[in-house]
């Protein structure tokens, strides 16, 4: 009963901290949702390619946290410019507030010089949350002194149980052969999207900020003595910060890509701000690159904040993608684009 109690308790403080700012969702692995990450990856490869991710937040809690995202997106070569769409949803098992929002993306591609590239990104979404009313735990059903929930709920929300509105997000990205660097701002007509107070409580605008460097590690040799081919041998180093509101987080990680397997470590937190411990969690990741160009992801987070790994049971998320390579159409050779997989 105290174990459900406590969980009730965190679940309580998580879901109050959505309601209250409506924190985005996240991937550990957002460099494989690159069209949620930054719209202007939409049409990075050059390429057409089809994607999608899958999280499962602290499943170790009697309710979690359940995230997706699917995306398509092509490259106009003669237009420089890329098309995608994209679909995302959340979904807790505790109040069953569930997030799904479908939406439209562009990017164009500048040419800075021979090898630099600069994108520029647009999406424009549309939106829907609903929550199961009847399924919320109120603090005033707590009782804190015996460790359990008591009383009934009451209809805290008068006829409202769902709500829409439209979002836009934009962003640039620029690469070259070896660097990339990024930014992003999501909500930037910062809806309202509480069910309590209709007109208050608007979307705080999500600025994000990434890049990173590949090198090369390994001597180019050939890999692939049977095909003939050279295979990537490479060691990324790469960062992620996003501010939200009064929150701000930053991912700072390392991947090893030995064709085709791949390697991930990351580490989530600003343990220095304001002298205060401010670690969430350790990530580790593994993934393949094949050679019919799908991509596959599995990533483990390690909680390693006070909610504790044995209580959350830290975070799965799987990913996959496929690029389709149409080699008949005469165009230039596949251009290496640096950034992490994953």
């Amino acid at each position: 009963m105290r174990k459900a109690f406590r969980q009730s308790v965190i679940l309580i403080m998580i879901l109050g901290f959505q309601q209250l700012f409506a924190q985005d969702m996240q991937f550990s692995q957002f460099y494989a949702a690159p069209i949620y990450l930054n719209p202007a990856f939409t049409g990075s490869t050059e390429w057409t390619r089809v994607g999608m991710n899958y999280r499962n937040q602290w499943p170790g809690l009697d309710h979690s946290f359940n995230t997706f995202s699917a995306y398509f997106d092509h490259f106009i070569d003669h237009r420089n410019s890329g098309i995608g769409v994209i679909a995302n949803g959340t979904r807790d098992t505790f109040a069953q507030l569930q997030n799904i929002d479908v939406g439209l993306s562009y990017s164009y591609r500048v040419r800075l010089g021979e090898e630099r590239f600069l994108h520029a990104g647009f999406q424009a979404s549309f939106v829907n949350r609903n929550v199961n009313v009847e399924s919320i735990v109120l603090g005033t059903q707590l009782d804190i002194d015996r460790g359990i929930v008591v009383g009934e709920g009451v209809n805290w929300v008068t006829d409202v149980s769902q709500r829409s509105h439209e979002d836009i997000n934009a962003g640039l990205y620029y690469y070259d052969d070896k660097f990339w660097l990024g930014v992003a701002a999501h909500h930037l007509t910062r809806p309202y999207t509480s069910f309590l107070q209709m007109e208050e409580n608007r979307l705080p605008i999500r600025y994000s900020v990434h890049g990173g460097v590949t090198l090369d590690v390994f001597s180019n040799a050939i890999g692939d003595v049977i095909n003939n081919t050279l295979q990537e041998r490479t060691l990324s180093l790469a960062f992620n910060y996003r501010r939200q509101g009064v929150f701000d987080q930053l991912d700072l990680g390392a991947e090893l890509f030995y064709a085709p397997v791949i390697f991930g470590f990351w580490y989530r937190g600003l343990p220095t701000k304001h002298a205060l411990p401010n670690n969430e969690a350790l990530i580790a990741l593994m993934g393949f690159s094949l050679p019919n160009d799908l991509q596959v992801g599995y990533s483990y987070d390690f909680t390693i904040s006070r909610l504790g790994w044995r209580n959350s049971g830290g975070a799965h998320e799987v990913s996959v993608r496929y690029t389709f390579r149409n080699y008949k159409l005469g165009k230039k050779h596949d251009r290496a684009i640096p950034g992490f997989k994953y």
